[in-house]
Formats: C-alpha cells, structure tokens, sequence
C-alpha cells in the first residue's frame, strides 16, 4: 500500500514538472530553431540536429519556468493559468528553480560543447529577456510585446548559428520575419484573451482602449511589413521562387484576416486571426526549408 502512494506520488511530480515545461509552446520553439539550423547546415546530420533540438527545448523550458515563478500568485487570478502546478501547490518555487537551473545548464553545456559560443550566447540572451524583462513588464502596458518579440525571434536566427557559427544577412531574416509575426499573433491572443488578462493586471494590446480599431489597425499594419520581407531570402539566395510565392500567398491571406477583425471587432474573428498565424509560421518555413532542398 505505502508503495503504491509512492508511486501514485511520483507520478504526481512527474506530470506536474511535464506541465511545467508548457510543452506544446516549447515545441513550437524547437521547430523554428531546427528549421534554422537546417537551413543554415551545408549537410544536415540528424544526428547533430537532435542535440541542437534538445538544447533549444531546455532553454525554452527554463525560460517558461521562470516565467511561471514570477507569475505564481498571478496565475491564480487567471481562469486560464489557475491550475497550473506552482499556484495548485503541486510544485514548489524552490523545486521549480532547481529545475529551471539544471535545463539551463544542460542546455549551455550542449551548446557551447557540441556547437559554438554565438549559438550559447544569444540562447542566454533569449533566456534572460523572456524570463526577467519581459515577464515582469506585462503589467505595464504593450512594450512588454516588443520586448518579448526579441527572444521570441531568436530561435531559428540560434538554429542558423549552430549550424554555421556565423552572423549576417541569413539570420538577420529568419529572425526578422518571425519578429514582425509575432505582433499578430500575440495581439489576436491578447485580444480573444483579455478579460482574463485583465484580472493579473496584464495590459498587452496596443491601444490603451483595448479591444478597438485602433488595436486592430495596428495588428494590420505589422502584417503587412511581412510581405515584403517573405522575399528577401530568395534575393539572398537562401531560398528560391517557390516558396517567396507560397510565402506571399499566405502573407496575403493572413493580412485578410487582420481586415477581418477591423470590420468585426469580435473575439471570433480574434480566434480566426490567432489560428491564421498558427498556419503562416510553419507554412512558410517549411516552404523555405523544402526549397532550399
């Protein structure tokens, strides 16, 4: 009986540090991060991608669970974030920070051994921004968005590093559109989840009425500087035709979405929004990724 309440216990930690990690979210992270790193490869080793991969998911993590230690009281206020295992008691702070520290760690080490500084670097840049600027600057009002549009972008312009140990033009790119993308799509959340954001005090869309035009014409107009960049990496020479064509096509049909939302001004066309740029992200780099093969 006592082992089996050990076990029941264990399991009970297990699934509570598997939430912690917002896998999901994290997963997403590392698919832009190996889209950059083979982008960037010469010749992919999947072998070598898989560690990379690893690494990216572990910064991510101990970002996300920093992220949460900040926010452990205000979770609770939130319908959306009340169950999650630091404001239920499931986990400590304390038991939340070792975790967050040995990811990070792992994570530097598999970077800087397997791989190079400027990967490691920008990683612990991205790490530092997400968890300790712009976490505590979501109460204090939309710059929080531009701030975590920073580490949000980074990810495949770290890919791209790993794989060549190089800056230029290339990442500048592939961390330039997913910059601008994030807008959107960070907005479309904010909006379809604002009342509950309310609540924490988060004031994240861009205008300081909240849900009005003047919110939606900015989502619109952060859009449109996608189109023209969706083209910069076949005059690069990164990529070719076909995907900067697939890449405007849903550019296109994203940005009708963004007048979707100024004609309805509703959360339904928020979540249509939210949706679209769950779509355009992946489509587009996989485009990329496809072409250059």
């Amino acid at each position: 009986m006592e082992e089996l309440v050990i076990s029941r216990s264990m399991n009970s930690k297990a699934r509570a540090f598997f939430e912690l990690t917002k896998f999901r979210l994290s997963a997403t992270v590392v698919f832009s991060s190996a889209i950059g790193f083979m982008l960037g490869a010469t010749v992919i080793n999947y072998g070598t991608l898989a560690l990379f991969a690893l690494a990216a998911f572990l910064t991510t993590v101990a970002a996300n669970v920093v992220n949460q230690i900040w926010e452990k009281d205000l979770d609770k206020l939130m319908t959306r974030t009340e169950g999650r295992p630091l404001p239920t008691g499931r986990l400590s702070i304390n038991e939340a920070a070792v975790f967050a520290g040995i990811c990070l760690v792992v994570a530097m080490f598999l970077l800087m051994y397997f791989f190079n500084i400027k990967a490691a670097g920008i990683s612990l840049l991205s790490f530092v921004l997400y968890g300790f600027v712009y976490t505590p600057l979501k109460r204090k009002g939309p710059i929080a968005v531009a701030v975590g549009a920073l580490p949000g972008a980074f990810p495949p312009m770290i890919g791209w590093l790993a794989a060549t140990n190089q800056f230029g033009l290339e990442p500048g790119i592939l961390f330039g559109i997913q910059f601008f993308w994030q807008f959107p799509h960070f907005w479309a959340i904010a909006w379809v989840l604002d009342d509950d954001y309310k609540k924490a005090g988060f004031k994240l869309l861009p205008s300081t009425g909240g849900r009005n035009i003047n919110s939606a014409i900015q989502i619109m107009i952060y859009t449109v500087v996608l189109l023209p960049l969706c083209w910069v990496p076949m005059y690069l020479g990164m990529t070719g035709i076909n995907s900067a064509m697939i890449a405007m096509l849903f550019g296109v049909l994203f940005l009708i979405q963004t007048f979707h939302l100024m004609r309805k001004m509703n959360n339904k066309a928020a979540l249509q929004l939210m949706f679209g740029s769950f779509i355009y992200l992946p489509v587009v780099q996989i485009a990329f990724l496809l072409d250059k093969i």
